[in-house]
């Protein structure tokens, strides 16, 4: 893993720009053409040029005039400067104007506190969370699957129940993000898309409550990672679905969901910006050359970086037709290895801390050749996690119990229980998700009462 000292501190956040409204007859005033800054940019003034090509960009003329506080908001949020006419700028006069429908809901940037400062306590228990857990995640798993069935025939999003399944999870996370985290280990391969963009919520919302963001910011971020891949749903099945690798036409294809996206959340109502946003630069990278539009670090937003971070991880530890899932061990040292070039390393880092070495649901062999489920991370013993053994050392199935491996519970032959590694489960025949459908953990909880 790279070492501190090598990250960077963020760069200002830029954003993807809003398309600007059609142009009115107005008056105009002559003034000489000077570069802005767009911290000094005001509502009236005649845009010209950027300090970057206007393909790079969505505005969808080459030269507007800013009318709105949303539209002084997207120039600002994509340039550090520009140039205004030299003779057009509208008199600002006093009266009142109707307002129009905003494309976005207001919001304030994410902000980040002190790296330094340690993750929030968890706020209840693993065990008293985990009811509460199941019917938030159950109830975001149903929003997520009826909203992709609406887009695919054709409708909007429905963002009030979004945003609601959104609060349950960061209710739930920050009580015990161990249980969201065990239950997002239990996907559905039949229904990727829509496992993915639950466990991207959850995932960035888990990273978000490591490095303390506020409450608001965790529900942004949240919506943010359910949202980022809608636009898959308007690629052609027989490309999504491909079951084998994807020729160079189907990739462009494919890398048309971003914009796709992008423009599917603009035309929902109640919407934040950063929800659309994400959706169109969750595949750009720090060094310029992710897609579509090969943004470098500064030109990214927080919430960009953090629902990348959630997306690859996610991506490489899933099931999908012709690639294999990769353990939790091969994805955080493929993260490693691409922080600072695709990914923010600080973040990188985070990620791996917020998930813990053994994650909450992954499967792990022992030095004694039982094998067991991860339960609950211990912020204070983060190698010995509480585990449910459910193959004994000669690899068969044992009545399940739950074990403390910070309390140095030791072994029939009185050795102490230790993890050797993380495994796969398809190595071993192992069903993961049968156990949490048979209630193993509850089982399991009663047992060790």
């Amino acid at each position: 893993m790279m070492p501190i000292e090598s990250l960077w501190p963020f760069g200002r956040k830029k954003k993807a720009p809003t398309k600007r409204l059609e142009h009115d007859d107005v008056s105009y005033s002559s003034l000489a053409k000077i570069r802005v800054p767009v911290d000094q940019l005001a509502i009236g003034m005649y845009v010209t040029e950027l300090d970057r090509p206007w393909v790079e960009t969505s505005f969808l003329f080459q030269g507007f005039e800013i009318k709105t506080e949303a539209e002084l908001r997207a120039v600002k949020d994509i340039c550090d400067y520009v140039y205004i006419d030299s003779t057009k700028r509208r008199k600002i006069v006093q009266t009142p104007v109707k307002a129009k429908k905003k494309v976005f809901a207001s919001e304030k940037p994410l902000e980040i506190p002190s790296y330094g400062a340690p993750p929030p306590k968890k706020l209840g228990q693993f065990e008293k969370e985990f009811s509460r857990a199941e019917k938030a995640y159950d109830n975001a798993e149903a929003v997520v699957s009826d909203f992709m069935r609406v887009v695919e025939n054709g409708g909007g999003i429905d963002s009030v129940l979004a945003k609601n399944a959104v609060s349950e999870c960061v209710e739930s996370v920050l009580h015990s993000p161990d249980a969201m985290l065990w239950l997002s280990q239990l996907r559905n391969k039949d229904e990727y898309t829509a496992q993915h963009s639950l466990n991207v919520s959850i995932l960035s919302i888990v990273l978000g409550r490591h490095i303390n963001i506020s409450v608001a910011d965790l529900n942004r971020v949240g919506l943010c990672g359910m949202m980022h891949d809608v636009g898959k749903l308007l690629i052609p099945p027989e490309i999504l679905h491909k079951s084998v690798p994807l020729d160079e036409e189907e990739i462009r294809t494919m890398k048309t969901h971003t914009r796709l996206g992008y423009n599917l959340i603009k035309s929902s109502g109640n919407m934040n910006s950063s929800v659309a946003i994400v959706a169109l630069t969750h595949h750009e990278q720090l060094d310029g050359r992710g897609y579509p539009r090969r943004l470098q670090e500064n030109g990214i937003s927080h919430f960009t970086k953090i629902v990348s971070i959630a997306n690859a991880y996610d991506s490489m530890t899933s099931d999908k037709g012709h690639q294999k899932g990769k353990t939790h061990l091969e994805a955080t040292h493929i993260l490693t290895n691409l922080a600072g070039t695709h990914f923010d390393p600080m973040l990188v880092v985070k990620f791996i801390e917020s998930i813990g070495v053994y994650p909450p649901g992954s499967l792990v062999e022992m030095t004694n050749g039982c094998v067991a489920l991860v339960v609950e991370v211990h912020d204070h013993a983060k190698l010995r996690p509480k585990v449910v053994i459910i193959l004994d050392e000669e690899k068969n199935p044992v009545s399940e119990r739950i074990i403390d491996l910070s309390s140095m519970a030791k072994d029939k032959r009185g050795n102490v229980y230790t993890i050797k590694n993380i495994i796969k489960a398809k190595d071993w025949n192992v069903d993961v998700s049968k156990y949490y459908r048979e209630g193993l953990l509850q089982k399991s909880f009663t047992m060790s009462r």
